[in-house]
């Protein structure tokens, strides 16, 4: 693995404690003047589960995969979150002291946009300046939204899940990715990344029929964000069994936990249905050998760069003021 000597797991961190999740939620909403009501709703979402995001256990299983995947490559590996502990700073930090000088950055977001693409190389950059002089450089890897390690497994994941829902009668397969301003998405290819993604998804698992749905909307209601509501299609439908499957996530986080599996949930019932949530592939082998694959494009110009569908591999370098805020 000759001119990297590390792997850095990117990701964007959750409280694990009942104590960290009020600092945790200021922390992320910082001047976006977010109203203290609000901020205290969501905080009751962390509490009805003990006060823990399953965000960070999801990235040590992700850690302990890619430890056996990388095992061999001499490539030390190390995780550092953008909003909570292991802060991304005090890591590329501990990266400087044990004489890490280049390394790639494997973030747990597949698409672009500034969120979930821009922000890391943001957050990236402002903690190899907090580290100062010695900071190791550090490269992104590509994006992976049709990646066949990234669709394979989710569709996998929405096969199995329609398996088990088949015995509940008629089925409406929905795909559900965070919703964004439409501000934001019309300066970014995030919408045209999701789609894709379920396009190839239901392509591979043999879905004719199905919906691309948003969730997790946070602004007020005056700005426009993109939908449909996942709550709101499922209030309307008529199916007796609703399969969700949340392909905008690598990760279990609270957007899964409190506004797929017990928000949207809670509408199904209300229509008679059962909702059914596709499990999140962060450890599926598939997944996790992908993430070797990309490291592999970046140490050798011959290396394949897969790609389902016709957009090809997405470059290694994002285009100049790509996404901005």
């Amino acid at each position: 693995m000759e001119g990297y000597q590390a792997l850095v797991l990117v990701s964007f961190g959750g409280p694990e404690k009942p104590e960290d999740v009020m600092p945790f939620l200021r922390r992320v909403t910082a001047g976006r003047r977010i109203p203290e009501n609000r901020i205290e709703n969501v905080a009751k979402h962390y509490y009805d589960v003990g006060g823990a995001s399953p965000i960070n256990a999801s990235c040590r299983g992700l850690l302990a995969a890619l430890r056996r995947e990388l095992d061999g490559t001499g490539l030390a590996l190390y995780w550092g979150n953008r909003n909570w502990a292991p802060m991304l700073a005090g890591t590329v930090a501990q990266m400087r002291d044990d004489g890490v000088t280049r390394a790639l950055a494997f973030v747990t977001s597949a698409y672009g946009g500034y969120s979930s693409c821009r922000q890391y190389l943001d957050d990236i950059s402002a903690a190899r300046a907090a580290v100062g002089p010695g900071a190791p450089e550090i490269s992104k890897l590509r994006l992976y939204y049709n990646h066949p390690g990234w669709v394979g497994p989710w569709a996998s994941s929405v096969r199995a899940t329609l398996e088990r829902a088949q015995e509940e009668g008629d089925i409406e397969v929905l795909f559900s990715a965070h919703s964004i301003p439409l501000s934001l998405a019309a300066t970014s290819p995030y919408v045209g990344h999701v789609t894709e993604t379920a396009r190839l998804c239901a392509e591979l698992a043999g879905i004719k029929s199905w919906r691309l749905v948003w969730q997790s909307r946070s602004g007020p209601p005056s700005s426009p964000w993109l939908g449909p509501d996942v709550c709101e299609v499922i209030g309307t439908s008529t199916a007796r069994s609703i399969v969700v499957a949340p392909i905008g996530f690598v990760c279990d986080n609270m957007e899964i936990v409190h506004d797929l599996d017990v928000e949207a949930a809670a509408v199904a019932r209300e229509q008679g249905a059962r909702l059914w949530r596709a499990p999140t592939v962060t450890t599926s082998p598939g997944f996790v050998s992908m993430v070797r694959q990309l490291v592999e494009e970046r140490l050798g110009p011959g290396a394949e760069r897969a790609a389902l569908g016709q957009d090809g591999p997405w470059p290694d370098e994002c285009p100049v003021g790509h996404c901005p805020l």
